[in-house]
């Protein structure tokens, strides 16, 4: 699991019961837009997430419709556990650990 859908799906499971649209999401994640969408658009299609449009005008509200984004109640456990398998502490990166110039 990336990096970026770990992220993603951070924000959701935040408050599991509460929708959030697209780019409340970006904004909270730090990701840009064409980085979460596609990620939103996996997440629905393997049934983890579920979305809607806001049933408003947008010439009364001065802006597009919001589509909002929820986990689905169902897969709030899976997730958790996605997340945690996904997780690895930087100390057992290795990569990260600064090493003698030429040496070993």
């Amino acid at each position: 699991m990336t990096l970026p859908a770990q992220l993603v799906l951070g924000v959701l499971l935040q408050d599991p019961a509460v929708a959030r649209y697209g780019l409340e999401i970006c904004q909270i994640a730090g990701l840009p837009s064409g980085t979460v969408h596609p990620i939103l658009a996996r997440l629905e299609q393997c049934g983890w997430v579920t979305s809607r449009w806001e049933d408003v005008d947008p010439s009364e509200q001065g802006r597009p419709r919001r589509r909002y984004y929820l986990l689905d109640p169902d897969s709030v456990a899976h997730v958790r556990s996605a997340l945690a398998r996904a997780r690895t502490p930087v100390s057992r990166l290795g990569l990260l650990r600064p090493h003698a110039a030429g040496g070993t």
